[in-house]
């Protein structure tokens, strides 16, 4: 059974991929593209939530996201910088 990672307000993983996605010039659909492509279970609906932080985030989500924009979990899991 895939684990999910709950977000919080100190560490919004949700908002950490947005960023790195946007900084990388993926859009949406495309990054949702590359994870099914990888066999990672994800649709567009589902990564909006996450990214709004409305929504928990599987391990393998967040292994697979790791993997297609080419970055750190100590990136995904990074502090909010607001609190």
């Amino acid at each position: 059974m895939d684990s999910k990672i709950k977000q919080t307000k100190t560490i919004p993983i949700g908002q950490n991929i947005r960023t790195i996605r946007q900084a990388k010039g993926i859009g949406q659909t495309e990054l949702v593209r590359l994870l099914q492509l990888q066999g990672v279970d994800m649709t567009r609906e589902s990564l909006v939530k996450i990214e709004r932080g409305i929504q928990h985030i599987y391990a393998t989500q967040l292994q697979g996201i790791r993997d297609v924009l080419e970055t750190t979990y100590d990136e995904l899991l990074k502090e909010s910088q607001n609190e």
